[in-house]
């Protein structure tokens, strides 16, 4: 099973959070992604994305084809998260679109199997595939890197 992280690329602040929007640069690093990701992608991949304003234009970049997950909003937990995608069992490639911590926590967990807060950049790709009871991290990479 591959799993492939996306953290939501850079939004403006400001309140009520779930409507911020991406800024200008924001927009670029998700379209610079989204073109790297494009050729790379399992055909099979089942791409869930946060309602967040900001992960929604973030996978736009990519793709009209996607789920908005409400479960992977921007209080949820990476036990829940990987519960709902049955990580590590599921068979076919999966794309979260979404939120730090929870991103975070699920790299740790699913790298290391304990509970740890890791830094994950916005507009960055962490790419884990899971085989024969083992974890590898195929691909870290952030916008700017393109």
């Amino acid at each position: 099973m591959d799993l492939i992280l996306w953290r939501h690329a850079e939004a403006e602040d400001g309140f009520p959070d779930a409507d911020r929007a991406l800024t200008e640069k924001g927009q670029r690093q998700a379209a610079l992604m989204a073109n790297f990701l494009s050729s790379r992608l399992p055909s099979n991949t089942r791409i869930l994305v946060s309602p967040a304003r900001r992960t929604q234009q973030t996978v736009r970049a990519l793709t009209e084809h996607f789920i908005t997950e409400p479960a992977i909003n921007t209080g949820a937990n990476a036990t829940t998260i990987l519960e709902k995608i049955d990580w590590p069992n599921a068979g076919n490639a999966v794309l979260l679109v979404g939120h730090q911590p929870w991103l975070g926590e699920i790299a740790a967990q699913v790298m290391t199997d304990q509970t740890a807060y890791w830094q994950i950049k916005k507009g960055s790709v962490w790419w884990f595939r899971r085989r024969d009871q083992q974890t590898n991290l195929r691909l870290v990479i952030a916008p700017e890197h393109l």
